[in-house]
């Protein structure tokens, strides 16, 4: 009899769909304001979303951390997480300038990053290790709904309601709000029978790590270098042409595929080693970069937008299952932090030199730049963990 993933594997996918829900309200607007309403570039975007995720770093490895020492008990740092973000996402539609609009989103980042690594290392902790690649996917593939629900409700709003982006912005305080109900009423944690909640922790160091874990980190901080933020898709867009409802359509199709691939992909990805999925994953990102250097036309981004959704959609969740593999059960919140702050950590650089490059040069530039190096890191990452030492 086939295997079912756990209750909390799919409220925790319905809260991230609501908090989704009313990030992509907010997100794919977020490039139309700051270059439309406040009169900012793509640097200013870079920084924005650079910025915004390195102030989080921090939070993510400590909530990782702190839901490890404390018993596995995860759900407090994933409501705290959800209710900052809640708070600051809608308020961004009262900004007046784009260093507003900057420390709000630091605001919101923070959110993620409290939440981040305790909720997927509780996804963990309530789903068997040879399901955990679909659990990922139904999670992500919720997000992915989401999103597509969110750009529509903006686009929409942005017709029939108001041509205001900050009133439609400020909408987003309606899913968030239910998102934290049903997390509040119907997620419990799974704590570990086997440690006691306060008992001292073991220091924090990097090389209580597995070596595995260790070694895949490395690679993925080169990749994190390389992953722009995918609101420069939307500024590309506005760029050759899209009015704002366009680019918000055209949002919600690429969130709709990936939704869609990342559904099935979660549960096939668990047949095959796990590097090899994100390895191939890397790849097709890096890929999917280069296609985007060579946009010119409206038509030809509609076309390579679906590309990226379908090559980018396959690895989704990919690399979560493998931190949760290479990780002992003892550290697994602690392995999600350090991961999902190296994410952010590299989104500074990430974010500011793409936006530089786009700036001096042109977006092609930028994309070829940025394809090129999530290329190599794809190879890193085969050179430093062995298919063999990828646990399932």
């Amino acid at each position: 009899m086939k295997q079912a993933v756990s209750k909390t594997v799919i409220v925790l996918g319905f809260v991230s769909f609501l908090n989704e829900l009313s990030s992509q309200i907010v997100t794919p607007l977020i490039p139309l304001l700051l270059v439309t309403t406040l009169g900012a570039g793509p640097m200013a975007m870079g920084l924005v979303d650079g910025v915004a995720n390195a102030v989080a770093s921090g939070f993510r490895l400590w909530a990782g951390r702190r839901s490890d020492v404390r018993g596995r008990r995860r759900k407090i740092y994933v409501v705290i997480g959800y209710g900052l973000s809640s708070i600051a996402r809608p308020l961004m539609g009262l900004a007046l300038n784009w260093p507003m609009v900057l420390l709000l989103r630091s605001f919101d980042r923070v959110g993620k990053g409290v939440r981040g690594a305790p909720r997927d290392a509780l996804v963990a902790d309530a789903t068997p290790a040879a399901l955990r690649g679909h659990a990922y996917g139904i999670n992500r593939a919720l997000d992915y709904a989401g999103a597509v629900g969110g750009s529509l409700i903006a686009a929409a709003a942005l017709v029939w309601i108001s041509h205001r982006i900050s009133v439609v912005i400020m909408l987003s305080a309606i899913p968030a709000a239910l998102a934290l109900v049903v997390l509040v009423t119907l997620v419990k944690d799974a704590p570990a029978k086997t440690i006691k909640p306060g008992a001292p922790p073991a220091p924090l160091r990097w090389r209580a790590l597995t070596v595995p874990s260790r070694r895949f980190l490395a690679a993925f901080l080169l990749f994190a270098f390389a992953s722009a933020s995918e609101s420069f898709i939307l500024l590309r867009a506005h760029e050759i042409g899209m009015s704002n409802v366009q680019v918000l359509l055209l949002w919600a199709v690429l969130c709709a595929v990936q939704a869609g691939v990342a559904w099935r992909a979660g549960s096939v990805s668990d047949r095959f080693n796990k590097v090899t999925v994100v390895t191939f994953s890397w790849l097709a990102y890096g890929v999917s970069l280069l296609l985007f250097a060579t946009v010119g036309s409206i038509p030809a981004l509609w076309i390579v937008v679906v590309i990226y959704a379908l090559l980018t959609g396959i690895g989704e969740g990919a690399e979560k299952t493998l931190v949760s593999a290479l990780a002992t059960a003892a550290d697994r919140g602690t392995a999600f932090g350090w991961f999902t702050m190296i994410s952010g950590l590299g989104a500074i650089p990430a974010g500011f030199m793409f936006g530089v490059i786009w700036q001096q040069s042109n977006a092609g530039v930028a994309f070829g730049a940025f394809g090129v190096l999530a290329i190599v890191s794809a190879a890193l990452l085969q050179m430093l963990v062995p298919k063999q030492r990828a646990m399932a």
